[in-house]
């Protein structure tokens, strides 16, 4: 059954906004290829497309991978993060201990760490919401910590709350600001749209050498 360039470009459509609300940004790249080829990476979800191909067999061919992509995200993202993780549990107790980036002259315990990284987060966090809520222009109702594995923050629109990872003063405090803005402007757009990222982008112009440095896409902490 042939189907109309409307139905398929609404079927793209669809797809989009199912996987935004997965977390996942759809990348539509053309090549010279023959296939279209298909690749999950953590929040993204990238396709390589022949030069000639119409759109509408684009719409066709993402529709049918929307599911697949986002029942196999989780594990992607878990993969990702046990290798980025420099404070992950299967970290020895005489690994270097990060703070805001910087390797201390002491070690810890993993379950040291956490509790550590947990009271540096605290002593810094109201002073950041304070900072960065009126420039992104809006008002987290409550802010929690959490040991999560496979993402650095999460956000609950409907009670404004915001939880931000354990893990992350291993890393410059500019990451964690980034977090926090990151998850604030959920609070304006709850998907990953363009609308979305152009408002974290308004808010923090430099964000994407720490959204890099948290993905992992940098060599080294600087």
């Amino acid at each position: 059954m042939n189907l109309s360039p409307e139905y398929n470009a609404s079927l793209l459509d669809s797809a989009i906004q199912r996987l935004a609300r997965a977390g996942i940004e759809l990348k539509i790249t053309k090549k010279r290829v023959k296939n279209i080829n298909f690749r999950l990476k953590p929040h993204t979800l990238m396709i390589s497309v022949p030069i000639f191909i119409s759109n509408a067999q684009i719409g066709e061919a993402v529709a049918k991978r929307v599911s697949w992509a986002i029942a196999n995200h989780p594990q992607v993202l878990e993969q990702h993060q046990r290798k980025q993780y420099p404070t992950s549990e299967s970290s020895t107790a005489d690994s270097p201990l990060l703070l805001w980036g910087i390797a201390q002259p002491f070690v810890l315990s993993h379950d040291e760490k956490i509790s550590y990284y947990r009271q540096q987060l605290l002593e810094v966090m109201p002073a950041l919401f304070d900072k960065w809520q009126p420039i992104v222009g809006v008002t987290a109702n409550e802010t929690r910590l959490k040991k999560m594995h496979t993402r650095w923050g999460s956000c609950n629109t409907r009670a404004r709350r915001i939880w931000l990872s354990v893990y992350l003063p291993a890393y410059p405090i500019e990451c964690t600001e980034y977090v926090i803005v990151h998850e604030l402007c959920h609070l304006h757009h709850a998907n990953h749209s363009r609308a979305f990222w152009q408002t974290v982008a308004t808010a923090m112009p430099d964000y994407q050498r720490w959204h890099n440095m948290l993905a992992g896409k940098t060599g080294k902490l600087d």
